[in-house]
């Protein structure tokens, strides 16, 4: 791949065309290597470095293709001011086949037009420390392979499962029972809280509109806080329920 085409994976839509994403940084391509031996699906992998990292890149075990290239070089292809010197081009994963088998017991976390990599990324560190969550996002949110999401993750885009363009409509066609968050519902803490199939969060700005949840009768639930302010932050949220249905 020329270097111009991978500055272009910046952009979604050049993601899209060419097929990879981009993995910066020492610790998300140290990641990116251990998940790759039990990942069949992390493979044509291009690992561009510095001199610098030469070295280095010749400890690893791997079978990526390693290429050299200037510190110049790097910081055109970098999405980061301050380039470390190793940068990978990684498969786009196929996502849009939402019929994917689940695991046993694997929970459901339904995210509609989430907007901020930040955001994306921290939940996806969650859902990948406590384990056995699918990750379901609608249409018009972030791509979770946008660079931002993929620092913000710290390698967890490489262990949770993900499925794109999931339309709100028809979740109702694979899930009876479905939960979200309201001030006004039973806390997340009592043990009912556990049995959902699908726990739905909404748009950091709007939430979840109100004619799905009372299509779906959906049941409210609340994090009990001090009163104080008036909300939690979107990836607060999802990691407190997520930790309250792991314990």
């Amino acid at each position: 791949m020329k270097l111009d085409d991978i500055k272009k994976l910046h952009q979604k839509k050049y993601r899209s065309q060419l097929g990879y994403y981009l993995v910066e940084g020492e610790h998300l391509v140290l990641e990116l290597l251990k998940a790759a031996k039990t990942h069949s699906n992390l493979i044509d992998i291009k690992l561009y470095v510095t001199e610098e990292y030469q070295q280095w890149t010749s400890q690893l075990n791997t079978d990526f293709s390693i290429i050299v290239i200037n510190k110049k070089q790097m910081a055109h292809i970098s999405d980061t001011k301050t380039p470390q010197g190793i940068l990978a081009c990684v498969p786009l994963p196929q996502l849009k086949d939402n019929t994917a088998i689940s695991k046993q017991g694997e929970r459901f976390i339904y995210l509609h037009e989430v907007q901020d990599p930040g955001n994306l990324g921290t939940i996806l560190r969650t859902l990948a420390w406590f384990g056995n969550f699918r990750l379901l996002l609608s249409p018009n949110s972030v791509d979770p392979f946008n660079p931002k999401v993929v620092r913000a993750s710290m390698g967890a885009i490489f262990h949770v499962p993900i499925e794109l363009d999931v339309e709100l409509e028809d979740l109702q066609s694979r899930f009876k029972k479905f939960a979200y968050l309201d001030m006004q519902g039973c806390k997340v803490n009592t043990p009912k809280f556990a049995n959902y199939d699908c726990y739905l969060f909404g748009n950091e700005a709007r939430g979840v509109p109100l004619n799905a949840l009372q299509a779906f009768n959906a049941d409210a639930f609340t994090i009990e806080g001090s009163g104080n302010i008036d909300s939690l932050n979107l990836a607060s949220a999802v990691n407190i329920c997520v930790y309250q249905l792991s314990v």
